[in-house]
This record gives C-alpha cells, sequence and structure tokens, in this order.
C-alpha cells in the first residue's frame, strides 16, 4: 500500500511542487488549499486528493483529515506549507495583519499538528515536516514579523520533537531561501504593498527591496523543484535528523548564525545590509 502524505498550501510554489514530487514518487496526496479549483493542475494527477483545508479553520482542518483517511485508510506525513508574510517596516504594520500572521504561519501549523496526533498516537508512527525558511535561521530587515513567526516554529518544531519522539512520531524542519516565481512573493508582495512606512524609512526602504529583489533574481532558476525533491528526502531518509537546508543562496548566512561567535555573526549580516540613514530634514 502506497503511503500519504497530507500538504497544506499547494495552491502554488512550494506546495504545489512538494505534491507533484510525492504523486510522481507514487505516494498518494491529500493537496489541500483554502480554495480548492475545480481545474486544478493536481487534481487530474493520479493518487492526488485535492481538498479544502483552510489553516485558520480547525473545522476544515479536521475535515480535511478525516476525509483524507476515508479516502486513502491512513495518513503517513503531514507538511505544514502554508504561510505568508509583510514584508515592509515593522512600525507600518497594522495589529490586525500581525496577528493573521501568527496565525497562519504558527497557529495554522500547530493546529494541522494537533489535529493529526490522534491518528499518529493510534498508528505509533508519522512525521511532521514544518516549512520554516532562512527567515526562521537569521533576521532580515524589512521581515522581522515573518521573522518572528518562523522563529517561533523553529522552536515549537524543536521543542515537540522531543515529546513526539515518544509516540514514534518524528518532527523535522526544513528551510529554503529564495526561489522565483512560488505565488510567496506575489501574495506578500501584495499584502506589503498595502501598508505605507513613513516617509524617513524610505531610504532604507529602497536599498532593502533592490536587495531582496538581486537575492529572487539569484535563486537558481529549478529552485522550487529543488526544495521539493529535499523536502521529499526529509519525509523518506529514514533518520530523525531535525534540520534540512535546501537552497545554498541561505548557506553562508546558516553557517555565520550556527557556526561563528556572535560579533562576526553580527559584522558579517550588517556587511550584507547595509544601510543609509535619513537626512535630518526628511519627513517623519
Amino acid at each position: 500500500m502506497a503511503n500519504t502524505v497530507l500538504i497544506t498550501g499547494c495552491s502554488s510554489g512550494f506546495g504545489r511542487a512538494t505534491a507533484l514530487e510525492f504523486a510522481r514518487q507514487g505516494w498518494n496526496v491529500i493537496a489541500t488549499m483554502r480554495t480548492p479549483a475545480p481545474d486544478s493542475m493536481l487534481a487530474s494527477q493520479p493518487g492526488v486528493f485535492v481538498t479544502r483545508l483552510d489553516v485558520q479553520d480547525p473545522a476544515s482542518i479536521a475535515q480535511a483529515i478525516a476525509d483524507g483517511i476515508t479516502q486513502f485508510g491512513s495518513i503517513d506525513v503531514i507538511i505544514n506549507n502554508a504561510g505568508f508574510a509583510v514584508n515592509t517596516i515593522f512600525e507600518a504594520v497594522p495589529p490586525e495583519k500581525v496577528q493573521e500572521m501568527f496565525e497562519v504561519n504558527v497557529f495554522g501549523a500547530m493546529a494541522v499538528i494537533r489535529a493529526i496526533l490522534p491518528h499518529f498516537r493510534h498508528t505509533r508512527s508519522g512525521i511532521v515536516i514544518n516549512v520554516s525558511s532562512g527567515a526562521g535561521v537569521f533576521g532580515l530587515p524589512m521581515a522581522s514579523l515573518y521573522n518572528a513567526t518562523k522563529f517561533a516554529l523553529e522552536g515549537f518544531s524543536e521543542g515537540i520533537s522531543y515529546e513526539l519522539a515518544a509516540i514514534g512520531v518524528v518532527v523535522k524542519l526544513v528551510e529554503p531561501g529564495a526561489a522565483p516565481d512560488t505565488g510567496f512573493p506575489s501574495r506578500s508582495g501584495a499584502e506589503s504593498a498595502s501598508v505605507t512606512a513613513p516617509a524617513v524609512y524610505q531610504p532604507f526602504v529602497s536599498d532593502a527591496q533592490h536587495m531582496f529583489q538581486a537575492f529572487r533574481n539569484g535563486a537558481s532558476s529549478d529552485a522550487i523543484a529543488q526544495v521539493a525533491q529535499g523536502i521529499y528526502r526529509a519525509a523518506t531518509d529514514g533518520s530523525d535528523r531535525l534540520r534540512y537546508v535546501l537552497s545554498d543562496d541561505i548557506k553562508p548566512m546558516i553557517v555565520a548564525r550556527r557556526e561563528t561567535g556572535e560579533e562576526a555573526y553580527i559584522a558579517f549580516m550588517r556587511s550584507i545590509f547595509p544601510y543609509r540613514q535619513a537626512s535630518p530634514n526628511t519627513a517623519s
């Protein structure tokens, strides 16, 4: 019998590519999204069951899990991929958007895990893969709130990894970097464009936006496929390894954060993100 994976956030980007990768490898795939499209390319794939799951709606989570088990008999792996960001100056982000980011990126993943655990306890097995980010390891300008959600996801995942090992469940974190055309930057870009930072920040905002665009432009053309393949390897390598860095572009910053001292790390990051201080007569 084929193994079964449930993946959140499959409408585009890493989620859709990961669903296709698992299907290509012969798995049953429960591909979930907030608003499933009737003509979704995933729906035509053998072994793929497309259904609704909104990580902010506990009833939809429970229903997707129940329907997936009915469809395939069991679920072996859960991949928490759904997420979004508002990338701009912290001061400019409305409190309700801060709350929404945590609801999707952190509380949503927690809700999915909570909902699957009775099934995993029953089977005494299972794998939870949480899609983190380089932004879950090192701080970035214009991404402080996304950093906050991914840092929280990293700490939560490590903490529960010890607990769930007691019932035979393995927890893993995957850390991708920049990728072109995932769908994530377009939603995040739209969300970010809806807020306006005070004028005094504009020189900094302009510099940071150009730098992040350079990162995206420098990403491998097959970065999305590489991340999907990396997630598949994490699910199938038979290990209890916790963290996987999936993108070469973030490795220098990962190494600086995890393998050097604090002063060397901060100096390195400040060399990447220099800033122009606003002139005294800039409007606030």
